[in-house]
C-alpha cells in the first residue's frame, strides 16, 4: 500500500457563512488545505488535496476544525480517500 493518498474534502457548516460573507466558514476551511503546503485544488463542490497521507489526513482534520473555529455551530465534513499509485494530474490530464 502506498503512503500517498488523494482526498477530496467538501466541508457543509451550519450555518455557512455571516450575512457579510456567506461562505466565511468554508474559506476557512480552504485556507488551511491552501496553507498546509499540499498539491491542492478547490472546485465547486469541494477541495482535492493530495500527498503523504499522514499529512493528508491532519490536514482534513485541520479544515473540518477550522469551519468549527470560524464560527460555525455544526457541521459535516464529505471526505473520499483513494490510496493509489497515482497523482490528481494523471486521473485528470485527459479531460483537461
Amino acid at each position: 500500500m502506498t503512503d500517498q493518498v488523494i482526498a477530496e474534502i467538501q466541508v457543509a457548516p451550519s450555518p455557512p457563512g455571516t450575512p457579510d460573507d456567506p461562505h466565511a466558514f468554508v474559506e476557512a476551511a480552504i485556507r488551511v488545505i491552501q496553507a498546509s503546503g499540499l498539491r491542492s485544488e478547490v472546485g465547486a463542490l469541494g477541495t482535492t488535496l493530495e500527498g503523504d497521507a499522514d499529512t493528508v489526513w491532519a490536514t482534513l482534520r485541520a479544515a473540518h476544525d477550522a469551519m468549527i473555529a470560524a464560527g460555525a455551530k455544526a457541521g459535516i465534513s464529505h471526505v473520499k480517500i483513494a490510496s493509489v499509485d497515482r497523482t490528481m494530474d494523471s486521473l485528470t490530464h485527459k479531460f483537461r
